[in-house]
């Protein structure tokens, strides 16, 4: 039988207390537990948080192995203080079918480092055009209940109506990619006075927000479940507190780098910048930072998407888009929400563990720290800064946008099920 006694962790950031830990769930919580033959984890200004869950990330396999791999991947997920991830579908082959989305949930299960719940494609193949086998992932071993074309946009109105109405069925949700495509075409960044400034072709946010409008709408008709990825524009804030105050039934996330980094930054024609959705305004971060505090938008997710150094290492037309996120998204949330007021942790571990673990319809996870929940924890420190070093990253990739940006707080510890998967910073 495996015992820790993690000593003097600070719960979500309050009072110190102990948790007790007996093979895969937490026994007891409280100051002064006894935790006799258990082995000591010194969390002494630590504070503890149910293990994060990230709705949104791109492990690549099977396909792209060269940037990421589900081992790979859910090992800088561990380092991130993840304990779940969602894998999105655009895969090759894509994640259509349910023989695809087992392999990722078996190869997760291998790997053993967080739970890896595939994403299933909304159409087959990402094309936009038919609908992919919703019912026969539903009810793969992989229990998919989360459907996306993520990087592809469910342009079509009547498609995305049945998506909605077939998810319903079985407590399904439809993640929209929310994206005009007739308005993007050729767009290489936000557009606005930085893009007319550098030439590069701009990308309005009305392309955003002209779907979130349409499929807010759609999924009040229908009563199902619209889940809006990676939101950037305040005008899509706006957007969905109103379909929100309608009784809707939508959630939203927003990524770390739309909290932290805006337009600006491509000023350096650097196309580590370059991302789909693309980094907006000022104005925009500050209208997500608030959106994220009340509640608005519903929880962050990574987009982590890694890429090969060639498919960066170029000039920013052809280059791809996307950046790496796991493993900094912890640090850049605090310092873009708990650095400035707009969350304590508290309200973290409810935007990074407990509502995503709810939209992704994760029973095991999200879970208070409390005795009988499952030992999902994240031990983290919230004091040292430092620069952020891509080389000592775990990924297979090293696009992250935060190079040498100093950033607040470290994870020294994740805890899966009651097995820790990082100690003392390290991954196990």
């Amino acid at each position: 039988m495996s015992a820790y006694i993690i000593r003097g962790a600070r719960l979500l950031g309050g009072e110190a207390a102990d948790i007790l830990v007996r093979n895969a769930s937490i026994a007891e919580v409280g100051p002064g537990l006894d935790g006799a033959g258990a082995e000591v984890v010194d969390a002494r200004g630590l504070v503890a948080l149910p293990g994060l869950v990230d709705l949104h990330t791109h492990l690549r396999e099977p396909g792209r192995e060269d940037a990421e791999t589900v081992e790979s991947g859910t090992k800088a997920a561990a380092m991130g203080g993840f304990t779940a991830v969602h894998a999105m579908a655009n895969t090759d082959p894509v994640a259509d079918t349910a023989g695809v989305v087992e392999q990722v949930w078996r190869l997760g299960r291998e790997a053993g480092y967080c739970d890896v719940q595939p994403v299933g494609a909304v159409t087959r193949a990402i094309a936009g055009a038919q609908l992919a086998e919703l019912g026969a992932m539903a009810d793969s071993a992989a229990q998919v209940r989360v459907f996306s074309d993520d990087g592809h946009c469910v342009s079509d109105a009547v498609i995305m109506r049945r998506a909605l109405e077939y998810v319903k069925a079985f407590g399904g949700v439809v993640a929209q990619h929310a994206q005009e495509p007739r308005l993007t075409e050729g767009a290489q960044m936000n557009e606005g006075e930085m893009s007319a400034a550098l030439g590069l072709a701009g990308w309005p946010a009305v392309a955003e927000e002209a779907i979130i409008a349409r499929d807010v709408l759609l999924a009040q008709h229908v009563g199902s479940r619209l889940h809006v990825c990676h939101v950037s524009t305040a005008g899509s804030v706006e957007i969905i507190r109103w379909a929100k105050s309608k009784g809707c039934p939508v959630t939203a996330e927003v990524t770390p780098h739309h909290l932290l980094l805006t337009d600006g930054e491509a000023g350096s024609y650097d196309p580590i910048f370059k991302v789909n959705p693309p980094l907006r305004t000022a104005d925009d971060v500050t209208a997500l930072r608030h959106a994220l505090a009340d509640g608005t938008i519903d929880c962050v997710a990574t987009d982590h998407a890694p890429h090969p150094v060639e498919a960066k290492e170029t000039e920013w037309a052809v280059a791809a888009m996307g950046m790496i996120g796991l493993e900094t998204a912890l640090p850049v949330v605090q310092e873009a929400m708990v650095e400035t007021g707009l969350l304590d942790w508290a309200g973290v571990a409810d935007r990074m563990s407990s509502r995503p673990a709810q939209i992704g319809r994760l029973s095991g996870q999200g879970r208070p720290l409390e005795a009988g929940s499952p030992a999902n924890i994240t031990l983290y420190d919230p004091s040292p800064r430092r620069a952020v070093d891509p080389s000592a990253l775990t990924s297979k990739s090293r696009n992250t946008p935060f190079a040498g940006l100093e950033l607040p707080g470290r994870v020294v510890a994740t805890f899966l099920r009651g097995k820790p998967t990082v100690l003392e910073g390290k991954l196990q």
